[in-house]
């Protein structure tokens, strides 16, 4: 079978831009990948190719602030203003989208599609619960704070993630090049506007109160893909979020950390497509 064509694309989002790599057939079914914070829409691209290819149109998105989407001009980045961009790409579809989000991308689609029942055939969530390991965050928030002065070279960039992902470095960083951008100093940064990683922005206590909101308000199908190694989700979130989320299932994703999209992007799309035969089948 040929590749998936692939397509730029400009999406809808609340008050700004938001842009996409589109691949499959427009008629097919939609879906909706977010990217983890700090990432850009390439982290989903493998899945998003998978799931085209059995028929299905979807959209690998980069969140506000994030690889080609419009930077905020409010500057705002609470998890509300993601969440107000999954209501308004929803509401711009005449037919129910499935969405799949990791970390930042799935705390977004569940807070957005909480607040348009119906909109969403099904809300897959990748290592997402509404009650997070803080350890696991603070991880985060170092990774952030180690790359907010930016870097001299690609080679100092790539031992700062492969120390975060946990993984051994590549030899061949070439391909960094496309997630990073050059600042007016000359130095390389993350394709991400510096304020997404404010330290006002980065959990903060009115997220977690959202995010249970949205659990015990969504009615459309739910799925946690719960990382068997993750260092976010607890048997204590994952309890709390099948007790507000009565019709959620979960599913394990043995051998894998956190961030499950790396880790194994092509496999995860086997379950996506399980679940989808059921909640929004190919016609």
């Amino acid at each position: 079978m040929n590749a998936p064509a692939q397509a730029a694309v400009e999406l809808p989002g609340d008050g700004l831009t938001l842009r996409a790599d589109a691949y499959g057939p427009p008629d097919g079914p939609p879906v909706l990948f977010f990217h983890g914070g700090g990432q850009s829409r390439r982290a989903w691209s493998g899945a998003a190719r998978n799931i085209a290819a059995a028929g299905y149109r979807a959209y690998s998105v980069d969140l506000r602030g994030h690889g080609a989407s419009d930077w905020a001009a409010d500057g705002d980045y609470l998890l509300d203003a993601f969440g107000r961009d999954v209501e308004a790409l929803l509401d711009s579809f005449d037919r129910p989208v499935a969405l799949v989000g990791a970390s930042r991308g799935g705390q977004s689609a569940l807070v957005g599609a909480s607040r348009r029942p119906g909109k969403a055939a099904l809300v897959m969530l990748a290592d997402v619960a509404p009650l997070l390991r803080d350890a696991g965050v603070d991880d985060f928030r170092d990774f952030f704070a180690a790359s907010s002065a930016g870097f001299a070279t690609i080679d100092e960039a790539a031992d700062v993630l492969a120390a975060h992902l946990g993984l051994p470095r590549r030899s061949d960083v070439s391909g960094l090049a496309k997630t990073m951008r050059h600042g007016d100093d000359g130095r390389l940064y993350w394709q991400w506007d510096p304020l997404t990683v404010s330290p006002e922005f980065l959990n903060p206590p009115s997220e977690g109160l959202a995010l249970e909101r949205a659990a015990a308000r969504i009615t459309d199908p739910v799925v946690l893909v719960r990382a068997e190694h993750s260092t976010i989700v607890t048997d204590e979130g994952e309890a709390l979020f099948r007790k507000l989320t009565p019709q959620l299932d979960v599913v394990l994703a043995k051998g894998v950390g956190h961030m499950v999209t790396g880790d194994r992007n092509d496999a995860f799309a086997e379950t996506l497509l399980d679940c989808l035969a059921h909640c929004s089948p190919v016609a």
